[in-house]
C-alpha cells in the first residue's frame, strides 16, 4: 500500500454524515458532483483550498449520523488521501474502507496535529509524520486484506478483479 501526503484540514468532535455531505445534495451518487458539495455545512470554503492528497484530521466521532456512504464517497472525490482521527462512526469506518477511503486512528495524532500542518501517513506501519512539526505518531495500521479492498479502490472492486 502506498502512502499519503498533504495539508491537513483540521474539525473537532462529532463531525457527522450531514456536515460532510448534506442531505439536500445526496439526490445525486455521481462522485464529482457530491465532491463539490463536500464539507459545504462545516467549511465553505473546503472545496476551494482542498488539493488532491490533503488530509482530513478530527478528533473523536468522526463520520456519525446517518449511514450514508455518500459522505466516504464525497471526501474520497474530493482529492482527500486520508482521514485521521481518534476515533470514527462504526459505520462510516466501513462504508470508507468498502470504497477504498484509507481512514486511520490515532488518538495522539488527532490531538497534536493542526490546521495547515503538512502530514504523511505510511498505511503499512501505521506511522503519521507532522513534516511540519517533526511529531510522529503510531496510528492502526490496516491488516493486509483492508489494505488489498483500499488498493483495489474498494470492496466492489476487489471482488470484480478476483
Amino acid at each position: 500500500m502506498e502512502k499519503a501526503q498533504g495539508k491537513v484540514f483540521k474539525y473537532g468532535d462529532n463531525v457527522d454524515t450531514d456536515v460532510i455531505i448534506p442531505a439536500r445534495y445526496l439526490n445525486s451518487s455521481d462522485p464529482a458532483e457530491l465532491a463539490t458539495h463536500c464539507m459545504e455545512d462545516i467549511d465553505k470554503s473546503f472545496v476551494d483550498r482542498v488539493s488532491k492528497g490533503d488530509i482530513i484530521v478530527a478528533t473523536k466521532n468522526f463520520g456519525c449520523g446517518s449511514s450514508r456512504e455518500h459522505a466516504p464517497i464525497a471526501i474520497k472525490a474530493a482529492g482527500v488521501s486520508c482521514v485521521i482521527a481518534e476515533t470514527f462512526a462504526r459505520i462510516f469506518y466501513r462504508n470508507s474502507i468498502n470504497i477504498g477511503l484509507p481512514i486511520i486512528e490515532c488518538a495522539e495524532a488527532s490531538k497534536a496535529i493542526n490546521d495547515g500542518d503538512e502530514v504523511s501517513v505510511d498505511f503499512d506501519s501505521g506511522i503519521i509524520t507532522d513534516i511540519t512539526t517533526g511529531e510522529t505518531f503510531k496510528g492502526q495500521a490496516f491488516p493486509p486484506f483492508m489494505q488489498g479492498l483500499i488498493d483495489a479502490g474498494g470492496l466492489v472492486n476487489y471482488i470484480n478483479n478476483r
